[in-house]
């Protein structure tokens, strides 16, 4: 499943197709494989929430996509947990990487184009 593979990235793990195309990554130690479950079980999506939960705090100005996460967990429903928290996962990577472009222009030298 794609999506897994997105979480495991944001969580800091690799993952690859295994031949019957269920998604695999690597656990805790390298030469471990195991099925991820992100879309199944609440065991391996919490840690996830919890990670959104960390890098934004008690935020004032939390955006749209962390309450829907919230409101999702909230409704005790594991689908909808699970499309929120990869709706998050793919805003959070898209602003980071305008963030990563805007720096980028900003860093280079007046008058000279990139």
């Amino acid at each position: 499943m794609k999506d897994n593979k997105l979480i495991a990235e944001f969580m800091g793990r690799g993952g690859t197709f295994n031949h019957d195309k269920t998604m695999i990554c690597t656990g805790i130690y390298p030469d471990t494989m195991t099925l991820m479950k992100y879309h199944t079980s609440w065991d391996w999506l919490m840690p996830v929430v919890e990670k959104i939960d960390a890098m934004f705090g008690e935020d004032d100005e939390v955006d749209d996509a962390i309450n829907r996460v919230h409101n999702a967990v909230l409704s005790f429903d594991i689908d909808n947990t699970h499309r929120a928290v990869v709706e998050f996962i793919k805003e959070y990577n898209e602003n980071k990487r305008l963030n990563m472009e805007y720096e980028s222009f900003n860093d280079a030298p007046y008058g000279e184009d990139n």
